[in-house]
């Protein structure tokens, strides 16, 4: 029977059966598994969206198999909102839950005025921390992020407040995200000497948006963290969505974060090269994507946003399709290439 959220329970019971179909992939070397597909609060979990709707797809997620949900001090909108909003169904949803869930923030971007409300000195990071968990209700977060490279400060000084949140007993786990490979290393060795090791790093990655492949994911073999992969759907761009033109509803119209430019013709023409490939496999764009970031074992999850049921649904299903033969994957090198579509290079190029 189809899932209907008017039909859900007011106390929520979750599927008796929601750990059968989904994959649960070990991070690196170490002892945390995460779901193959993991919820990125990003997008859609704001004040600009009805609770009922964020309510039902984190109750379907989980139902799916998905445990862990990814958050940031400043998602939205506006800034804080998607925690809050996370919190109270945690509070109302999932308490009973809380141990079968890896719930996840950041801090690194802009989140309040001043000189201390961005970047990653251990005033910011700490202190953003302490607020995140406010929001949430909770006493700790699974997994706290420096959520981007800081060249101003150093390198040092960040890793140490990420060891004193595990210290403290507000995070378990620590990573980052959008650093370069030469950062990646430093950052590791400073936490291994600390005693509280690198986890995991959220880089962007999609077939329009390979930097990881050069050295980054060597790096994160040799070092045992493990990768989630954020925007693998290239902000909407490998959908299908704009294949006839921008929809009023697209993130484009909106401005969250893609530029119209990008939708340049030479882009589409591998959009539709890729939809080709994908009707051949029995999947549609997106449900491709996602099989094909996953394609490699040193990818631990992929980190996907949902707008609906539906929508999380079909990515989900791309799960049944994870087997790519050699042709396949020589005629996707073929189409793919960079898109121009890595705003968060500024980091990843320190």
């Amino acid at each position: 029977m189809p899932f209907n959220a008017d039909l859900a329970p007011a106390v929520y019971v979750p599927a008796v059966g929601r750990y059968e179909a989904m994959p649960y992939r070990r991070c690196g070397r170490g002892g945390l598994k995460l779901p193959a597909i993991s919820l990125g609060l990003w997008q859609n979990f704001g004040d600009d969206r009805p609770l009922r709707d964020s309510r039902a797809i984190l109750r379907r997620a989980f139902d799916l198999g998905i445990t862990h949900f990814d958050l940031a001090n400043n998602y939205g909108p506006p800034y804080g909102s998607a925690e809050i909003n996370f919190g109270r169904i945690m509070a109302e949803d999932f308490r009973p839950y809380r141990d079968e869930l890896v719930i996840s923030t950041k801090a690194g971007y802009d989140m309040w005025p001043g000189p201390y409300g961005e970047w990653g000195s251990r005033k910011y990071l700490l202190a953003s921390l302490d607020q995140s968990l406010g929001r949430m209700r909770a006493d700790h977060v699974d997994i706290f992020y420096s959520h981007r490279f800081d060249p101003d400060t150093p390198l040092e000084e960040t890793m140490r407040a990420l060891d004193a949140a595990v210290r403290q007993g507000k995070a378990r786990y620590v990573g980052i995200s959008s650093y370069g490979p030469r950062r990646t290393e430093e950052a590791a060795e400073i936490l291994r000497e600390l005693g509280t090791p690198l986890v995991i790093h959220q880089p962007s990655y999609s077939m329009f948006n390979r930097w990881i492949e050069d050295e980054l994911l060597d790096v994160l073999d040799r070092e045992g963290v493990g990768a989630i992969v954020f925007s693998p759907l290239a902000q909407g761009l490998l959908t299908g969505k704009y294949l006839d033109g921008v929809p009023d509803d697209s993130r484009v119209r909106r401005g969250n974060y893609f530029d119209e430019r990008l939708i340049t013709e030479e882009n589409l023409e591998r959009v539709r090269a890729l939809n080709e490939i994908a009707s051949a496999r029995g999947q549609d764009l997106a449900q491709l994507a996602i099989a094909w970031v996953l394609r490699d074992p040193r990818v631990t999850s992929a980190l996907l946003g949902a707008s609906s049921i539906r929508q999380l649904e079909q990515n989900v299903a791309a799960l049944e399709r994870l087997d790519f033969d050699p042709s396949e994957l020589e005629e996707i090198d073929r189409t793919t290439g960079e898109g121009g579509i890595n705003i968060w290079a500024a980091s990843s190029d320190e």
